[in-house]
This record gives structure tokens, C-alpha cells and sequence, in this order.
């Protein structure tokens, strides 16, 4: 192995690492095992995948994606209250709706992260992603409206950096 690749799967190993003891909050020994063998079981997976396929995903940890993801938590909340107000209310405010989103504008490698962000997004569920199209399931017809802004996307191009 050489030294690019030593460090890419040490920075990997940290962050499964520390991930998994903020979710865990445990530091018993057989807690601690457990997730050793986690984290040295997904880093190896991700050496051979890499291994395999040659494409290396490099890790983005730019302020522009940290200023996407805290938009995205902030959509989360919002999206959670306006997702309580419909299922307390009165169901004839309940609109379902699915619509296919274009996804062409969006750059390839950028198109799962924002089909995970709408499935993130309580009251919409990312139901198929192909080439040119997500489809999209919501409670409520107004976030479909939404996505179809693009707001969600043009923020996804800019914390990624990528131009389609």
C-alpha cells in the first residue's frame, strides 16, 4: 500500500471510529469490541471496493458542505413540523402526491446524495433514482412544489463543487 492510501483509510477508520462513539455513548469493553470489529470490517470492505473498482471516493469535508448540511437539519426540522401540523390535523389537508424530479442537472456523482436528502426530509420519500429522473412521494403536494424549485439541488452542486 502506499502512503496516499494508508492515510485515506486511517481518515476513514477516525471517522467510523468517532461516529461510532458519539452514537454509541457506551465505552464498556464488549461495546468497544463490537464496534472495533465494525469499523476495521467497513474499512477493509472500503480498501477492496476501492481495490476493485479504481475510483477512490475523496472525502469532502469543505465549509460549503458543512454550511449544506446544516441547511439540511434545518429543513429537517421545518419539514418535521409542517409533517406533525398534517398528521394532527385534519386529514382533508392531506394531499399525497408523487411526481418524477428531473435529475439531469444535477451532477452524477451528486444525484444519490440528493435523492438520500429528500428520503432525510420527513413528509417526502425518494421511491427510484435512473438517469434522468427521482421519483418523489410526499405527503403533502406543497413539498413536491418545492423540490421543484431546485433549491435543494442548486445547494447539493454547491456543496459538492461540481458543475454538470
Amino acid at each position: 500500500m502506499d502512503r496516499k492510501t494508508i492515510i485515506y483509510l486511517t481518515t476513514w477508520t477516525l471517522i467510523l471510529a468517532i461516529f461510532w462513539l458519539l452514537l454509541s455513548g457506551y465505552f464498556k469493553p464488549l461495546l468497544l469490541g463490537f464496534g472495533l470489529v465494525s469499523v476495521a470490517l467497513v474499512v477493509l470492505l472500503i480498501w477492496r471496493m476501492d481495490k476493485t473498482d479504481k475510483e477512490p471516493q475523496q472525502l469532502s469535508f469543505s465549509l460549503r458542505f458543512f454550511r449544506y448540511i446544516v441547511w439540511l437539519i434545518g429543513q429537517v426540522v421545518l419539514s418535521s413540523l409542517e409533517v406533525t401540523k398534517l398528521v394532527w390535523g385534519s386529514s382533508k389537508k392531506l394531499s399525497p402526491a408523487t411526481a418524477k424530479l428531473p435529475v439531469t442537472d444535477i451532477p452524477e456523482h451528486s444525484r444519490v446524495l440528493y435523492a438520500n436528502s429528500i428520503t432525510m426530509t420527513p413528509g417526502t420519500l425518494s421511491v427510484d433514482i435512473d438517469d434522468d429522473y427521482v421519483t418523489v412521494h410526499a405527503l403533502d403536494e406543497k413539498s413536491i412544489k418545492s423540490l421543484q424549485q431546485g433549491e435543494m439541488a442548486s445547494k447539493i452542486a454547491k456543496a459538492t463543487g461540481e458543475k454538470n
